[in-house]
């Protein structure tokens, strides 16, 4: 079976666990703070990043983009990516665009954390984050069925509810919204729902 380090907010983390879960791979979970002294991460991970998905023989799988491409080779059945090779790059564009968005939001989430913030940086993040939601919004990838576009998209709409709450997204992009909501009603959505995590040791 298959240990999965996770993070209860991290949108990285939550995009595997739903494939694991789309995919009917049994696996265990193992909830850690990377940034606490007692993670065990970097054992797997030379980047003290998660996700990590550590195989029956102990190896580290990690980044989030690998593991979901390594689980698409390893377990092939069902397939979260199209078999036409032109709609596959439609989905892998949606995640890069995704990652770019959780990845801002995660800078912006640190930023405010710093005692004195800097105010272009954060304007920075906030202008990609709004950019990537525009992206998002005018991409015909997303929503013509079930896998990696949707499962992408969902759980970063839902990330932004965790780190950026006070963000408008609902209100600009109505379509996003509809398509927020029933993914949520999904099953290895419902089962995955992000939480905040308490941070005791400094990170920024």
């Amino acid at each position: 079976m298959y240990r999965l380090i996770s993070a209860t907010p991290s949108p990285y983390a939550r995009k595997v666990r739903i494939a694991l879960i789309e995919k009917g791979i049994p696996f265990e979970t193992r909830t850690e703070v990377p940034w606490h002294a007692d993670t065990v991460t970097p054992a797997y991970n030379p980047l003290e990043k998660l996700p990590v998905l550590i195989t029956a023989d102990g190896r580290g799988i990690y980044e989030s983009r690998y593991i979901l491409e390594w689980l698409e080779v390893m377990h092939p059945e069902p397939p979260l990516l199209p078999r036409d090779p032109m709609a596959a790059l439609a989905a892998r564009q949606v995640e890069v665009i995704c990652d770019g968005i959780c990845d801002a939001t995660v800078l912006l989430f640190f930023e405010r954390r710093r005692e004195a913030p800097s105010a272009p940086w954060i304007g920075r993040q906030r202008r990609k984050i709004d950019g990537g939601l525009a992206a998002l919004a005018a991409n015909p990838a997303i929503g013509q069925g079930f896998g990696l576009a949707e499962i992408c998209a969902g759980t970063v709409l839902r990330y932004l509810s965790v780190r950026y709450a006070e963000h408008p997204w609902a209100a600009r992009h109505p379509g996003l919204a509809a398509l927020s909501a029933g993914l949520e009603q999904r099953a290895s959505f419902a089962a995955t729902v992000p939480v905040p995590q308490n941070i005791t040791e400094a990170v920024v």
